[in-house]
């Protein structure tokens, strides 16, 4: 775990590698949404589980290597609420309920505004949090879409994948920001040595 001595390039390092991977993961996710999904309701079924079980993992991992549960209660909370979901789409997919979109939904609304407060509170410390904002932010308007979306004929999982694809992409461009700040911030330290 990084502690609160850790340096501001070690921190950026770690969240520019944290969204690197999580866009990574949600690009292929997508993919696979988009693609083998369509014809393998199983395959389908398995994607629904595992965004938001992969959430989780990640908000976790997020908060364990930025100094703990008690420094990040939004990213705790998150990862709570992920795994909570997760078990309900579980047992709806068991039970044959067609109530995935309103899991999603709610899900999206709560996450985002988690993720929004999280990048305001490491705005001042932390780079690319502007991406993050925009991003939870546009999660929770999401969610709304979603349960409106709920009872539709549209599939569940290709619904969900414009959403994911979205988020591939804000997790994308933060990392980016990042890695070309902190390449700034090398150059700049060179030329001043």
């Amino acid at each position: 775990m990084l502690n609160a001595n850790q340096s501001p390039l070690q921190r950026a390092a770690w969240l520019r590698k944290l969204y690197f991977i999580r866009a990574a993961f949600s690009f292929a996710w997508v993919a696979l949404a988009f693609t083998l999904a369509k014809e393998s309701p199983t395959l389908a079924s398995g994607l629904l589980i595992v965004y938001p079980a992969w959430d989780a993992l990640a908000n976790l991992q997020d908060a364990r290597m930025t100094g703990g549960a008690k420094a990040n209660p939004t990213q705790i909370l998150n990862a709570w609420i992920s795994g909570l979901v997760t078990a309900a789409v579980v047992a709806s997919l068991a039970l044959k309920l067609q109530i995935i979109l309103a899991f999603f939904g709610g899900w999206a609304i709560v996450a985002g505004l988690l993720q929004l407060a999280t990048a305001i509170r490491r705005r001042k410390g932390d780079r690319g949090q502007w991406v993050m904002m925009l991003s939870g932010a546009q999660s929770a308007l999401a969610g709304g879409f979603f349960v409106a979306q709920q009872g539709s004929a549209a599939p569940a999982v290709q619904t969900f994948g414009g959403y994911a694809a979205v988020g591939a992409g804000y997790f994308l461009i933060s990392g980016l920001v990042i890695l070309f700040r902190q390449s700034k911030d090398r150059s700049a330290s060179e030329h001043t040595a």
